[in-house]
C-alpha cells in the first residue's frame, strides 16, 4: 500500500487508537485488539498489520519504561532477566506470524483469547512476596516465560494478560510491578521479532509512527497513573479490558 493511497484522517485516528491502546497496555493489556483491527480496516493485510503494530509497541514501551522509572519503579536486572527468557520464543514466533494465513491467524488468536479471559476472570490475590519461590515454581515461571516469548513473537495482541498473571500468580509480584516488568520485557523482545517483520517487508514505517506516537502518550500516562493510584486503578482497567476482549470475541462489536 502507498501511503499516498490513504486519507489524511487515518494518521490522527492512529495517533488517537494508539493513546487509548498504550494506556491500555500499560495498565492491563489487550490495547493491541485496537490497533490491529483499525490497520486492518485501513487496508493492511494481516501479516503487515502485525509487524506493523510492533513499530508502535516498541515507541510505547520505551515511553512505558521511562514513565516507571520517573516514579521510581524500576528493577532493571530483574527485568533484563526475565526478558532474555522470551527472546527465543519471540524470534520463532515470528519467524511463523510473516507465514501463517490470515485465516488461521484469526482463529488461533480467538481460541487463545479465551483460554486468556477464562484464566483471568477469576478473582486475583495479593501474592505474599515475603515467601520465597521455590525452585520447582522459579523453573515453571521461566519455561512460561519462554513461551509467552513464542506467543508474543507471533500474535502479541493479549500478551500482557498472559504476562501480569504469571508475573503476579507465578513470580508474585504486585500488580503495579508486575506491569512495570511487562513494559520492560515486551520492549526488549519486541526489537527482535520487529526485526524479522522488516526482514520479510511486513512494515508500513509511515502508519507504524503515527501509531507509536499515540501509543508512546498512552503508556507514559497509564505508567504514572498505575504507580499513583496502585492496586485499585490496575484492577478496575484490568477487568474492563477483560470485558471489552470478550465482547471483541464474541463479537458484540
Amino acid at each position: 500500500m502507498s501511503l499516498a493511497d490513504l486519507a489524511w484522517w487515518a494518521y490522527p485516528l492512529l495517533a488517537l487508537v494508539g493513546s487509548v491502546a498504550g494506556f491500555t497496555n500499560v495498565m492491563a493489556g489487550g490495547g493491541s485488539t485496537l490497533s490491529v483491527p483499525t490497520l486492518l480496516f485501513l487496508g493492511l493485510d494481516a501479516a503487515t498489520a502485525n509487524g506493523t503494530n510492533r513499530v508502535a509497541l516498541l515507541i510505547e514501551c520505551v515511553a512505558g519504561v521511562r514513565g516507571f522509572h520517573d516514579q521510581q519503579q524500576s528493577a532493571f536486572a530483574d527485568s533484563l532477566r526475565l526478558s532474555l527468557l522470551t527472546l527465543p520464543g519471540a524470534l520463532i514466533g515470528a519467524w511463523f506470524a510473516v507465514r501463517i494465513d490470515g485465516e488461521w491467524f484469526r482463529i488461533i488468536l480467538s481460541l487463545v483469547m479465551v483460554g486468556v479471559v477464562l484464566s483471568l476472570i477469576f478473582p486475583l490475590k495479593q501474592p505474599d512476596s515475603n515467601v520465597p519461590l521455590t525452585t520447582q515454581r522459579r523453573w515453571l515461571g521461566n519455561l512460561g516465560m519462554v513461551g509467552i516469548g513464542f506467543y508474543g513473537g507471533f500474535i502479541q495482541i493479549g500478551v500482557g494478560f498472559l504476562l501480569i498473571a504469571l508475573l503476579f500468580h507465578g513470580f508474585r509480584e504486585t500488580l503495579v510491578r508486575a506491569n512495570m516488568h511487562k513494559a520492560f520485557i515486551v520492549m526488549i523482545y519486541t526489537i527482535p521479532a520487529l526485526l524479522v517483520f522488516v526482514w520479510n517487508e511486513n512494515v508500513d514505517w509511515g502508519l507504524g509512527l503515527a501509531l507509536g506516537a499515540g501509543n508512546a502518550v498512552g503508556a507514559y500516562v497509564g505508567a504514572n497513573l498505575s504507580v499513583k493510584k496502585g492496586e485499585a486503578i490496575v484492577r478496575k482497567v484490568l477487568f474492563v479490558a477483560i470485558i471489552v476482549i470478550v465482547l471483541k470475541l464474541l463479537d458484540v462489536f
